[in-house]
Order: C-alpha cells, then structure tokens, then sequence
C-alpha cells in the first residue's frame, strides 16, 4: 500500500497534522509521521522522531533546542530534512509528501521537498502561499495551498483547507505515472535567438526516437534544467544555449547561478554544448542598465528587454567557464563552435557582430577544453549546424 509522509511541527501543530493523516488513511492509504519540531514535548506521537531526523544529517537537536534560537532551530532541521527525506524515497518507504505550516514549518518542509526528484507527490498548505514562493518551491513541482487562516488549531474553515488538501497528496500518488513515458529524455536549452537551431535538431532527435524537453535559458530555465538532470530521468544533453554565463559573469538578470552545467557531471550524461548567444547580457527596460555598463553596445529587444553585447575580456572567461565545466564531465562531451555566429543577432552585419570578441570565446575554448572541441564555419541557426549537433549527440549516445 502506497505510503504518505506527513511531515511537520508536531510540537505546535500536531493535531492538524494528525487530522491529515486521518483523512490520508481512510482513503486508503498508509501514512508515515515526522516530526521536525525542536520546542517541547510532540503532541502526536511520530513514526519518525525530531532526533531519527536531525541524526541524519549528524546534528545534536537537544542541544541546539537548549539555546532557544529559533532560527538556529528551523536552520538545523531544514538541513537535516532534505536527507531524510531523500533517504526514505531511494528506499521506497514514502510515495508522496504533506506537510502543514507557517513560516518556519514551510522554510523546513520545503527544504525537504525541493531535495525530491520531479514527478513526486508533494503538498504544502502554508501561511506563505499567497505570496513570493520562489524561495521555497525554487525548480521543484512543489504544490502550494494557501491555509487562508494561521495553520493554529482546527475548525471550520481549516478542516475545509486541510481536507481538500488531503485529497490532493492522495489523489497524486494515486494517479501513479503516465504510461506514455517510455521514450528515453533529451533535454535542450532555447533562447529566441536559437529557436531555429534547437527546433531543427529536436526533429533529428525525434525522430531518431528521442522525446526532447526545451528549456527557456532564462536563469530559472537552465536551473530547472538542471534539476531534471540530476532527477536521473534524462538520457542526454543538448546545452546549445549557455547564455546564462553571460549574465553569471557580467551580473545580467538572466543569471542561473555558478552550478550552471554541474548537473551533467553529477548524473554522467553525454552532452553536446555550444557557446549559444552568449554574446548577450540581459537586463529590463533600457533605463534600468547600470551606469557602469555606459558606452557599451545594446540592442533593444523590446521594451522590457535590453541586451548588452559582451567583450573580448568577457567572452574569454565565459569561454574558460564552459570548457571547464565540459571537461569536468566523466561522460562524453562534445563541443561545437559556430564560427560565423553565435546568436541570430551576431552575424557579420549584424547589431553583435565582434570578431574580437568572438575570437577571445573560441580561442578560450579551444586552449581550456580537454573534451573533443569541433570547430564549424557556420552559424548557429544553420540547419546544417544543428544537424551536426543532434548527430553529435546521438554519437555519444550510442557510445
């Protein structure tokens, strides 16, 4: 029988908790309680005690709790749930995770949810739900329900919410997975100045059998790329846009932090990679640029979008950067160089035309990379190049 953990402050907030489980197991399911409370004594008694849980991560709760900091508290358990978690999911102990809380019960929940892979059930009813959850579902599918009331003790209109949301945890773990999920994942990265590039080798990869995901390379697409990655269910990588390093090394709004491209490494999937429009560095509305940044070149994209072409100094350390992060993987890696253009907007003529700068990238590349570095007199949004990435790719695959 399928099994949902409830998860939660069990010291202030055990009979909502055990209100859930209830309702979780008269619809036919097991439930496994844990309690991550660091006050006194729990008011329900767990399956999973506060101490199996912070041994997890080798932390003396008793004697952080003595301190009495609180945020020392919610610290420690959020650092130590994620490893539980995890732990009883490669087990296959739990099927689905619940958890009801205000803000320090949702920072530590939730830190425990985003460390699942996608596709696993999770439910977080919270004071915080109506608000900026980025920081607390970050990449993850993380369902979040507003509680509406303070998460404080049982009635009318709680029941209402924690019911409804009882019945979601169960009906997600029941629905079970799409059967029609048997093709082996690519996952690509896209930005409009290569979507012809990425949509010509998806239908290479496609037809070659391959179901390809294409992910925005707009900081939080590439980390959710990322994600994916490392959840295990990719099969390879086709990184053509890594203008997300742009923004990383020049301080952009498009940034996907300094992991960007780790994930390959982690899980050892074969990867293709090009230096796509990293000619660029995004920010808003033209008024917005910094004043450091006058005197460069910029290219309205539109009236939200301004871009700022990147320099020679620039475009060697984000050429160093990928080539690095290539030959950190222990799978195979290729990487292809569109001599003539590394954006639509990049060409001879064109607004980011830089041959300096272009020829700082390649040549970083080339003097860093130890993975094979396949120079192509073409540009990026070539048909031809994008043949030769997908062939490339699935080269590797069959290696």
């Amino acid at each position: 029988m399928p099994t949902i953990a409830v998860l939660g402050t069990l010291d202030s907030k055990g009979p909502e908790h055990a209100y859930v489980a209830d309702l979780i197991r008269a619809d036919g399911f097991d439930t496994l309680l844990i309690d991550v409370g660091t006050g006194g004594e729990p008011q329900i008694k767990p399956d999973i005690t506060r101490h199996q849980v912070a041994a997890a991560a080798s932390i003396d709760i008793d004697a952080i709790a003595q301190r009495r900091d609180r945020g020392e508290c919610v610290s420690s358990m959020s650092a130590a749930i994620p490893i539980l978690l995890a732990q009883l999911v490669e087990e296959g102990k739990i099927d689905g995770v619940i958890s009801l809380g205000g803000g320090g019960g949702t920072a530590i929940a939730t830190a425990g949810m985003r460390a699942l892979p996608l596709g696993f059930p999770k439910v977080m009813v919270s004071t915080l739900a109506s608000g900026n959850i980025a920081p607390y579902v970050g990449t993850k599918d993380i369902a979040m329900i507003p509680s509406v009331l303070d998460v404080n003790g049982l009635n009318r209109i709680s029941k209402i919410i924690f019911s409804r949301a009882a019945g979601a945890v169960c009906g997600m773990v029941g629905s079970g997975n799409d059967s029609t999920g048997d093709k082996r994942i690519i996952v690509a990265s896209m930005f409009g100045n290569t979507t012809t590039c990425i949509n010509a080798a998806k239908a290479r990869l496609e037809e070659a059998g391959y179901e390809v995901l294409v992910f925005a390379a707009t900081g939080a697409g590439g980390q959710a790329m990322e994600s994916l990655i490392e959840s295990g269910m990719v099969a390879g990588i086709l990184d053509l846009t890594t203008t997300e390093w742009a923004d990383e090394v020049v301080g952009g709004v498009l940034a996907a932090g300094p992991s960007r491209m780790d994930a390959m490494t982690t899980a050892k999937i074969p990867a293709v990679v090009a230096p796509g429009c990293v000619d660029m560095v995004n920010f808003g509305a033209r008024e917005t640029v910094p004043e450091q940044f006058e005197g460069r070149t910029f290219y309205i994209h539109n009236p939200q979008v301004t871009l700022m072409r990147t320099n020679a100094e620039e475009c060697s350390k984000i050429g160093r950067i990928i080539a690095e992060k290539a030959n950190a993987n222990p799978a195979p890696v290729a990487i292809l160089n569109p001599l003539k253009a590394i954006s639509e907007i990049n060409g001879i003529g064109k607004p980011f035309h830089d041959a300096a700068a272009d020829k700082a990238l390649f040549n970083a590349i080339r003097e860093n990379a130890t993975v094979e570095t396949i120079d192509l007199d073409l540009e990026i949004n070539d048909p031809e190049f994008a043949q030769n990435c997908a062939e490339k790719l699935l080269g590797l695959l069959n290696q």
